[in-house]
């Protein structure tokens, strides 16, 4: 089967609430200026009623870290895999999707205060030939932001049933650049913002060529040692998810109506690479934000980056390797990640007070509609933060 267009969509549950359309407030949130409780650290009781049930039909098992300067939770629920149906592994390694951009993001942003990456250059001057033309010289910057102009990739098709059958087969993120730049600019540089993997496929060839090592490499020297994230790795074209791990599903719907589970737990996730190809913890990802928003990762001025968003582009919400989102009078900083049977996202104020890493084993990851048990821990996390402030 030839490889057809795939486009990225941010997906389940992610982004603090709904993930089609605007950013939704809780429909029970507390009135601002409403006389309320005081309260102090993570609301534990809503948090564990957020994820107590599973497995359901949306998800198999939740893995929860609520952390900031007012106190921490911790919390799992749901099982490892459906056969056994023993308890989930609070510390399991899981598909981090694109999440993984932070940390290419960061890769990138330590380069440039290294000297190694202007972020005002063309991507042309560090990687001649692998644009046409066609395309006007794009600074580095537009891809860490998303406003590139160029096109989205070839994939292994548009729906589940395309991509399950070729979850072993091979597609390389050089591939995916190719078919992407033969199709030639979608806009000019910096004309708007369009979120996709191929800004971030691209990244990881210029690290690449700048370091002399292979990305994995990179980041694994220049952020996951740096960050303490000693159980992150890239697995490459293995499959496997290497370490403790709990079992990934897809719900799958028959021919008469209903609807079945399919294990994804094993998929060959290559042409995602420095997009969304990265496996981790709840712990690691915790490290992540944390080390990176105090400064030890990316330095300033670099690390504005991460929290400025591109200039003349009204709707934008992405900076370089994060997205922002305000609710009330608080503004957080995250980034989501959704692959086949499983679901993530970390967010952080940028002052640290508050973050959140969840992984939930969706049944329905790449779904448009969000996934419920994901939008219920924030739906907890975004209330008690308006109780505290109200």
């Amino acid at each position: 089967m030839r490889p057809r267009t795939h486009r990225t969509v941010l997906t389940a549950a992610i982004m603090l609430a709904l993930t089609a359309g605007p950013l939704a407030a809780p429909a029970s949130a507390a009135t601002p200026g409403a006389v309320t409780r005081a309260v102090s650290g993570p609301d534990a009781d809503a948090l564990r009623a957020a994820i107590a049930g599973l497995p359901d039909a949306d998800a198999t098992a939740a893995l929860v870290r609520v952390g900031g300067t007012d106190g921490s939770w911790r919390g799992s629920a749901g099982v490892h895999d459906l056969v056994s149906g023993r308890a989930a592994d609070p510390h399991a390694l899981f598909r981090a999707g694109s999440t993984t951009k932070v940390v290419t993001a960061a890769v990138v942003l330590r380069l440039a205060a290294q000297g190694r990456v202007d972020l005002d250059a063309p991507v042309q001057r560090y990687l001649p030939g692998l644009l046409t033309p066609a395309f006007e010289p794009v600074p580095v910057r537009r891809l860490l932001n998303h406003t590139s102009g160029i096109k989205p990739g070839e994939g292994w098709g548009d729906d589940f049933e395309d991509q399950y059958a070729h979850r072993f087969d091979i597609l390389t993120p050089e591939q995916v650049v190719a078919s992407a730049v033969a199709q030639g600019p979608a806009f000019d540089p910096g004309e708007r913002q369009e979120y996709l993997n191929i800004n971030y496929t691209i990244l990881g060839m210029l690290i690449e060529k700048v370091t002399g090592q292979s990305y994995a490499a990179a980041a694994e020297r220049l952020v996951l040692r740096p960050a303490g994230m000693r159980d992150t790795y890239f697995p490459g074209t293995d499959p496997r998810i290497r370490g403790p791990h709990n079992r990934g599903y897809e719900s799958v719907p028959g021919p008469d109506g209903t609807s079945r589970l399919v294990d994804v737990t094993e998929w060959n996730q290559a042409d995602r690479w420095a997009a969304g190809d990265m496996i981790s913890t709840t712990a690691d990802l915790e490290r992540l934000v944390t080390a990176l928003f105090r400064g030890r990762i990316v330095p300033q001025p670099q690390l504005r980056e991460m929290f400025t968003l591109p200039p003349g582009i009204g709707d934008a919400t992405y900076s370089a390797g994060l997205q922002r989102f305000e609710y009330g009078n608080t503004v957080y900083w995250l980034k989501s990640g959704a692959r086949y049977g499983y679901s993530t996202q970390i967010a952080a104020t940028a002052d640290l007070s508050r973050t959140l890493v969840y992984s939930v084993n969706s049944t329905n990851a790449k779904g448009s509609s969000g996934n419920p048990v994901a939008q219920r821990i924030v739906e907890a996390l975004l209330r008690q933060g308006e109780l505290k402030h109200s």
